[in-house]
């Protein structure tokens, strides 16, 4: 969930919001926390933050470029997320990948093309989980 970084970005503390939301402290910590919250929780939270429910209970992964970890990580991995902005693109431009190497394989490709699209689609599983290791995606 969000919630936290709509706090956040709101500068609210935990106490505040849970005042305009009429809800607890400990409400709020669970679900900052990625507990599961009732409807109507989620509607209060929703009103103060003048948002839908539904984003509040999406998970949005990305790498926020500006961040002090992602200056930090070698310019190989900013390279190769260049233009990459959330954990979920980078994951369907692996899949991809895959799926190009099986059609290769189904249509009897040249068994090079075959080898360097299977290749290509390893080395980016490998880098998005290195990825994942450092915690460069922000949730």
């Amino acid at each position: 969930m969000i919630v936290k970084r709509l706090r956040q970005k709101n500068n609210w503390s935990q106490e505040q919001l849970a005042t305009m939301c009429g809800l607890s402290i400990r409400t709020i910590q669970r679900v900052e926390n990625g507990q599961s919250a009732s409807l109507e929780t989620l509607k209060s939270l929703a009103s103060v933050f003048e948002t839908d429910v539904s984003k509040l209970t999406e998970e949005i992964t990305v790498i926020d470029k500006t961040s002090e970890k992602w200056q930090e990580q070698p310019a190989w991995l900013k390279f190769f997320f260049f233009g990459v902005r959330s954990r979920k693109v980078a994951l369907m431009i692996e899949f991809s990948f895959f799926v190009i190497a099986a059609i290769l394989i189904f249509v009897k490709a040249p068994s090079y093309f075959i080898t360097v699209t299977v290749l290509t689609a390893y080395i980016h599983c490998a880098l998005v989980r290195y990825a994942d290791n450092k915690g460069i995606w922000d949730i």
